[in-house]
């Protein structure tokens, strides 16, 4: 992909600096003209309130290869995680001034966004969406009621949206966005830095490091311990005559709000889980590489699942729930991993077993993880803008 800054400035707005997206955004600086606006600073203490359970900073530099500027956010409660959390009017300003030819918002469920939504429409200027809700959230039926009638009017606001994947791209055509107005740039994570050191990593040598023998079969839940992303089936699972069986341990490797209650069931259950507690993104090639197996067991508020990225791009195999956003995606049967129904616990289990036969590092992984890339996420990005504008010279 050559660099394209004499066709178009772009402009991104994001809610805060997020590990997973800063990549895409040093990939697309490479390319473009490109200056990320942050609506919200977020505090160590503000990743504790989101789920993660300890105060803590990210071990990597999320700002580095791209240039920035923090608005000022003039909410009464700032956060990320409600509508009004991230009111940036300052927006405006920036996109006025930033002579932007195309302007990337990373989703829609912030009042930010929708301020920088309203202010490129009435400059004329493109403005493009990437998120990824898909249709297995959960929700009553006034929510669904009201989505049906809003969302069609409110996603083609939009000249375009880059479409994740294909629960993703389900979504978007289900409230009616047009298909010419649909492309890909695929969830990703820089794997390149997990495949490199992985590869600097021995199995047998990190399961000791953890604490394990070369031998066990060592299973892997790494995430937030919350409620949705339901690690209590992962425990009925290895609770299971079949897998109790094996010599087989669970790690898991997060924090949250249900680290007491979980810690106390496996005290009393005797099952062989070791909490890791909370792991820094330099730490999970290691902790990925000893694993011979990552599960996902999560509900549908699971709107993709980006360990199962990190856990292929270490070459280890996955068992998702069939309600993750990237179990379509990530999940190749008896290549890449297994798909299972969301708490059907005995399919869980048959779904570990057969995982567990796969190859470590396999061709089909690998080919997973080159198109679900960074490099591919700034190319659909940067196609899509390009087209859209295209288009507008025509009309």
């Amino acid at each position: 992909m050559s660099k394209t800054t004499a066709i178009f400035q772009l402009g991104v707005l994001a809610s805060h600096p997020i590990q997973y997206q800063a990549p895409i955004f040093r990939e697309l600086a490479r390319h473009v003209d490109l200056v990320v606006h942050f609506a919200h600073e977020q505090t160590p203490q503000g990743q504790a309130e989101a789920g993660f359970g300890v105060a803590f900073d990210w071990d990597s530099d999320l700002l580095a290869g791209y240039e920035h500027v923090f608005l000022q956010n003039i909410a009464a409660k700032p956060g990320t995680g409600h509508f009004f959390g991230c009111n940036t009017p300052g927006i405006r300003n920036h996109i006025l001034n930033g002579n932007f030819s195309a302007f990337l918002v990373m989703g829609w469920n912030l009042l930010s966004y929708w301020q920088a939504v309203s202010a490129c429409r009435k400059l004329g200027i493109v403005v493009m969406s990437r998120g990824d809700s898909h249709l297995e959230t959960p929700g009553g039926s006034l929510k669904k009621l009201i989505k049906k009638f809003l969302y069609p009017w409110m996603l083609n606001r939009f000249d375009a949206h880059l479409f994740v994947g294909l629960h993703n791209k389900a979504y978007l055509s289900h409230y009616g966005v047009a298909e010419e107005k649909l492309f890909f740039s695929p969830h990703c994570i820089s794997s390149e830095h997990f495949a490199r050191n992985h590869s600097k990593n021995d199995q047998p040598q990190c399961k000791i490091a953890l604490g394990e023998n070369p031998s066990t079969v060592v299973l892997l839940f790494c995430g937030r311990l919350v409620e949705f992303k339901r690690v209590n089936d992962l425990l009925d699972a290895i609770g299971s005559d079949e897998l109790a069986a094996m010599d087989l341990c669970l790690l898991l490797a997060g924090d949250g709000p249900l680290r007491e209650s979980l810690q106390k069931r496996v005290t009393e259950s005797g099952l062989k889980v070791r909490f890791l507690g909370f792991r820094n993104q330099s730490q999970l090639p290691q902790i990925y590489t000893a694993a011979d197996l990552v599960v996902l067991p999560s509900s549908g508020e699971e709107t993709w699942g980006l360990v199962v990225n990190e856990a292929l791009s270490c070459g280890t195999p996955v068992v998702v729930s069939d309600k993750a956003g990237s179990s379509a995606d990530m999940v190749v049967a008896n290549e890449t991993g297994m798909i299972y129904s969301c708490g059907n616990i005995p399919a869980l289990v048959q779904a570990i077993v057969a995982a567990l036969k796969i190859e470590q590092g396999s061709a089909a992984i690998a080919a997973r993880n080159r198109i679900y890339s960074v490099s591919n996420a700034a190319v659909g990005i940067i196609s899509a803008a390009e087209k859209i504008l295209e288009r507008k010279k025509h009309e």
